[in-house]
């Protein structure tokens, strides 16, 4: 068994598999096991497996939104006992395991282990996986962005968001959503002098002009682009203080005033 900080083992890949206009269901595979992570439809999922002849071993669930656990009865359905694991509070049908902060979450099938984090915000429930330099954040953050905040505050999201600003910079991110485009455009706006941010724009343009995923990305990319773990840098904080009527430097309210801006963008 690896320990979650070891690295993906060899034979294994991450491959997206693509549900509704934009979600990604992410599915974790050998030559003969699966674990998808938030399958909000199970009939792409099922077509997966039966392309590359994988038996489904497990379930990831990182909240309880519709798009991120819609196919989890059918899949349970079609295989018996499947392990379902996701957040605590009894409210999403078919978990058979709740994990809370720091539980281990072991996949003997497929050799792995990773750790639950809390990250709420997006949602209250809402927790990401972490292991082998490999984080499922479910929506809390994407490429260029983070989740909107429809159940929790701007100070437990920032708070969510550090916590994965701790892990390593090689860290790759896989996030639920095609949003990347979108995000990058806000996040000129918020930072127009930005150079990373201009080439990493470039670059993805090229990507999804191809039709091609522009995840998963990398937290040291997004240490350097994404605006919603850069309340601390200047440019942002001037940038959020030019929507306010004050000069803004405390983080929670520079957060919440781009998180605001973004929305209404």
């Amino acid at each position: 068994m690896l320990h979650a900080h070891d690295a993906l083992p060899r034979g294994l890949a991450v491959s997206p598999i693509h549900a509704f206009s934009d979600n990604f269901i992410w599915c974790l595979h050998n030559q003969q096991d699966a674990v998808v992570v938030d399958p909000g439809q199970a009939e792409p999922v099922l077509e997966f497996l039966h392309q590359h002849n994988l038996r489904l071993t497990a379930i990831l669930v990182t909240h309880h939104h519709y798009d991120h656990t819609g196919g989890i009865s059918k899949l349970m359905s079609l295989n018996p006992g499947l392990d379902v694991i996701g957040p605590r509070g009894g409210h999403i049908r078919g978990i058979t395991r709740s994990v809370i902060e720091n539980d281990t979450v072991t996949l003997p099938a497929l050799g792995l282990e990773f750790t639950t984090l809390e990250v709420p915000g997006h949602t209250l429930d809402h927790i990401a996986f972490y292991g082998h330099g490999s984080l499922f954040c479910g929506d809390t953050l994407f490429n260029g962005g983070c989740g909107r905040l429809f159940e929790g505050s701007p100070e437990q999201m920032l708070h969510s968001l550090k916590k994965f600003i701790r892990l390593p910079d090689d860290t790759r991110v896989y996030c639920a959503h095609e949003y990347t485009q979108a995000n990058l455009a806000f996040a000129r706006a918020v930072e127009p002098n930005n150079t990373d941010l201009q080439a990493l724009c470039s670059k993805v343009d090229d990507i999804r002009a191809h039709n091609q995923p522009s995840v998963p990305t990398d937290l040291a990319t997004q240490r350097r682009i994404n605006p919603f773990l850069r309340a601390d840098k200047p440019a942002v904080q001037q940038a959020a203080s030019q929507k306010s009527d004050d000069s803004l430097t405390d983080e929670v309210t520079v957060f919440a005033t781009i998180r605001k801006w973004k929305d209404e963008f």
